[in-house]
């Protein structure tokens, strides 16, 4: 899979089915999807094979009971989202 491909298919997994999902992964992987090393798009790729409600547990540190696996890119879009927040 080309690397165009790869990037369309996340762009697509990011587009969940909670509102306040695509807000906060959408715009992670517009900015920043292409720029990760290969291990953390493997844990994105990983992290949107995932339910919706984990997922959006887990990025608002509701629920720390995540594969340690995913920590990485979890820290990463917190991250991302976090910089777009501050003034």
């Amino acid at each position: 899979m080309s690397d165009v491909e790869e990037f369309n298919r996340m762009r697509w997994a990011s587009r969940r089915g909670l509102l306040e999902l695509d807000l906060l992964l959408a715009p992670f992987v517009d900015a920043c999807y292409r720029e990760l090393d290969r291990e953390l798009q493997v844990q994105f790729q990983s992290l949107v094979q995932c339910e919706d409600q984990d997922i959006l547990n887990w990025l608002m540190a509701r629920d720390n009971n995540h594969d340690p696996a995913l920590g990485e890119v979890l820290a990463a879009i917190r991250s991302h989202n976090d910089a777009k927040a501050a003034p």
